[in-house]
């Protein structure tokens, strides 16, 4: 099964390289983290510095994208074929900032 799913990765990553980072992060997005946690967050933006700005939908999910934030990072360049340095996940809620670097 892992073997389908790097032939897929790798088919998705050669499939999305006419579109912006940002286009080939968010479609990446699904397929790196899986449908279900993908349903809990969306990429927002990647910034100049190359930092990948995720949504959470809550501080319960944080948790678990924080706990994934390494694979994520490593499964979404490979796949997008774009070099991300760190991601930020953030909450919905700007005046209380949840998020981590």
């Amino acid at each position: 099964m892992q073997r389908m799913r790097d032939l897929l990765r790798d088919s998705l990553g050669r499939s999305l390289r006419e579109l912006s980072d940002e286009d080939r992060l968010a479609a990446a997005w699904p397929v790196a983290c899986g449908s279900a946690l993908a349903e809990h967050g969306e990429v927002l933006h990647l910034d100049a510095d190359r930092v990948l700005h995720i949504r959470v939908d809550s501080p319960v999910w944080m948790q678990q994208f924080l706990h994934m934030r390494s694979a994520l990072a490593n499964d979404l360049a490979r796949i997008a074929d774009v070099r991300i340095d760190s991601i930020r996940f953030e909450t919905p809620n700007p005046r209380s900032p949840t998020s981590a670097a």
